[in-house]
């Protein structure tokens, strides 16, 4: 340990903590990945004069995770983890152009896509030395590759020693705070109802990533129709305050 004005330093650090810390710091809505913008059609529901009660915008995420994040988004953070941590970047930029085929909405393909690469940008500023990192940016700025989110998402994890499991859950709860915040802000709820359903919300995003983070790039798949079309009546309004 070390002295400097008052303060004691540690002059060693626990690397799982390390870990950790950099995971909140991704999940965190500070960190300018630009979700806090997306509200993944509610916006679109909302406006349609749907009023929802708090159970059911929880039911309506719960969906939204089994059946589109995880089976599609989780696997492939899963498959790209994977391949970044042997660096594979070209299996990584291939599991980027099979989710970004699989993302039907032009909306949402394009908000993952921006989101990603920007994830990359602001991560590459303070991890300016792996190869994976490196290499998948450039991909993307040479058009070679897409960068949608939960793939720049388990590169920038693998990077900074993040789990992969932990990843999944990170990209998960993220989500869903993402909905309950973009549900805050349309006034559909208050806070505290919204904590609640975040808490609820918790084994629902747990069990999601255990059965889909290990799961290959050939069984990837999504199907919420009812989804789809929500996220696509937000494309045709003229007047938005979510970019989704």
């Amino acid at each position: 340990m070390s002295r400097r004005r008052g303060w004691t330093y540690m002059s060693t650090s626990d690397s799982s903590d390390i870990a950790d810390l950099s995971m909140m710091q991704l999940a965190d809505s500070f960190f300018p990945t630009g979700m806090y913008t997306t509200s993944n059609g509610l916006e679109a529901l909302f406006y349609s004069g749907r009023k929802m009660k708090p159970a059911e915008l929880r039911e309506l995420i719960r969906i939204y995770i089994e059946h589109q994040m995880g089976p599609a988004d989780c696997a492939a953070l899963g498959n790209a983890y994977e391949y970044a941590s042997k660096s594979d970047v070209k299996n990584v930029i291939r599991v980027d152009k099979i989710l970004h085929s699989m993302k039907l909405v032009q909306e949402i393909r394009n908000a993952s896509a921006r989101s990603g690469t920007q994830m990359l940008r602001c991560t590459n500023f303070f991890v300016t030395k792996d190869k994976v990192l490196n290499e998948y940016a450039a991909a993307i700025k040479s058009g070679q590759a897409f960068g949608p989110y939960p793939v720049a998402l388990a590169v920038a994890c693998n990077a900074l020693s993040i789990p992969k499991r932990k990843a999944g859950l990170a990209m998960l709860y993220s989500f869903s705070v993402g909905m309950v915040g973009a549900a805050l802000r349309l006034g559909m709820f208050q806070h505290l109802e919204g904590q609640k359903m975040i808490d609820e919300l918790k084994p629902v995003i747990a069990r999601t990533v255990d059965e889909n983070i290990n799961r290959p790039v050939e069984g990837m798949w999504q199907f919420a129709p009812q989804v789809d079309i929500v996220q696509m009546s937000h494309e045709n309004m003229t007047s938005k305050m979510f970019i989704t």
